[in-house]
């Protein structure tokens, strides 16, 4: 079997990527996002240099790459806007796959142009946009908080033409916290518009014609719950609680921990009302990584992702599962079984903050830490001389801590013993 893996470059789970499929005996074919000026000079074929926000361009220039001949579209009735490609070769992958967020749409474009299983690019960005989202949660009648649309050229108007205060201020397609904020005063507001505003055009090529999206601030307790979708039913892999307060005015991800605590009836809830959005969207195959606030009104759920958890977390499953997220992700899109849940351990996994923006510098105590009891592992990720920042500017952690246990409540401890023991150390930005 031959697999199109869609690797950013930056991308923390590309190492786990192409170790599954080596271990599945999957053929690789990789495409990452390497800047089109340099790649040529560092010797690296097209393949290597492709704009995944740019799938317009981008996917006739991978399937010319894949079969050695031009592509040619015809106009697309599905949807998708890119059309079904025509070639005169055998099929030249099995499987296409993205590793994070930025290849999601992409690589829907590329199964579509392929005719590989998959779900359409229009149930794709569904999820991809949180806006598309929450006007899905709306038309379908699923829980949703009050919302509004807001416009590039937009000033934000006046604070009564919000669902009230406590709000909260989103880019429409960024991840991992970055631009999200929450506003409790009008003051506040128009600041995390003005600061939103910028990091979403830091990071986003078509930003002015997305605006951003503005929404009611839902209180409870957070959990994200990871699975796959086969034939349009979901599969469970893990609900896990995130024990720390999330109620801003940031929302720096920090530690997961399965199974949850929450009653058997609230995890079923939760479970309920991820598969209604799925369903509501067309999403039918492929992981989901799903976030949801519980409350005493039920299940809202924040956002799903169309791909597996992110960063390094995906390693956390294989304490329960015998196998990670990276591994589970290529068994489905090849066709080959999945994991039932196979053990009662208990495992969690920390992102280690961000204390404060700068250059980072090292971590020091990283000895006394693996030395924790219950604490299986600790990956530190982020590099000597880079720049650093928490949420809602920043997207990467110095690295990710991970924990084994009979007891959820005994992998988190381990989490935070381990934690403690460490200190991330960073250069401050000198303001000029």
């Amino acid at each position: 079997m031959r697999v199109l893996l869609l690797l950013p470059a930056a991308g923390y789970a590309n190492q786990d990527f192409q170790e599954a499929a080596h271990k599945l005996g999957a053929d690789v074919i990789t495409c990452a996002d390497f800047c089109h000026r340099l790649a040529p000079g560092w010797g690296l074929p097209p393949l290597m240099s492709v704009s995944f926000d740019q799938p317009e361009t981008s996917v006739p220039r991978i399937l010319a790459a894949l079969t050695g001949l031009g592509v040619a579209f015809a106009p697309s009735h599905s949807g998708g806007g890119l059309g079904r490609g025509t070639r005169s070769v055998a099929q030249p992958v099995d499987a296409v796959v993205a590793s994070d967020d930025h290849g999601v749409e992409l690589a829907a474009h590329l199964r579509e142009a392929l005719g590989l299983r998959g779900n359409a690019v229009e149930a794709v960005m569904c999820f991809r946009d949180k806006l598309r989202f929450r006007q899905l949660q709306q038309a379908h009648g699923l829980l949703y908080p009050a919302f509004s649309a807001l416009q590039h050229d937009d000033s934000g108007g006046t604070a009564c033409a919000y669902p009230g205060f406590p709000l909260v201020v989103k880019s429409r397609q960024l991840n991992a916290s970055r631009g999200v904020i929450r506003a409790n005063s009008p003051e506040e507001l128009n600041r995390a518009i003005a600061q939103v505003r910028r990091i979403q055009a830091r990071y986003l090529r078509d930003a002015r014609a997305l605006g951003l999206l503005i929404e009611k601030f839902i209180p409870g307790v957070e959990v994200a719950l990871e699975g796959v979708m086969q034939n349009g039913e979901l599969q469970v892999l893990a609900l896990f609680d995130k024990p720390d307060p999330l109620d801003g005015p940031t929302f720096e991800e920090s530690i997961y921990v399965t199974p949850s605590r929450l009653p058997a009836a609230t995890q079923t809830a939760v479970r309920d009302a991820v598969s209604r959005a799925c369903a509501a969207a067309g999403v039918t195959e492929g992981a989901i990584h799903a976030e949801a606030r519980v409350n005493e009104t039920g299940v809202w759920l924040l956002e799903i992702a169309p791909r597996a958890i992110g960063g390094l977390c995906g390693r956390v499953l294989a304490a329960t599962l015998g196998m990670d997220a990276a591994e589970i992700v290529l068994r489905h899109a090849v066709g080959l079984s999945l994991p039932e849940l196979a053990s009662d351990t208990a495992a969690g996994v920390m992102m280690i903050p961000i204390p404060v923006s700068g250059i980072f510098q090292g971590v020091h105590g990283i000895d006394a830490a693996r030395a924790v009891r219950h604490v299986t592992g600790i990956e530190i990720t982020a590099q000597p001389g880079q720049l650093v920042a928490p949420p809602p500017e920043g997207a990467s952690y110095p690295g990710f801590i991970f924990s084994r246990a009979a007891t959820p409540q005994a992998a988190e401890t381990a989490l935070r013993t381990a934690h403690a023991a460490l200190t991330v150390c960073i250069q401050p930005l000198i303001e000029p």
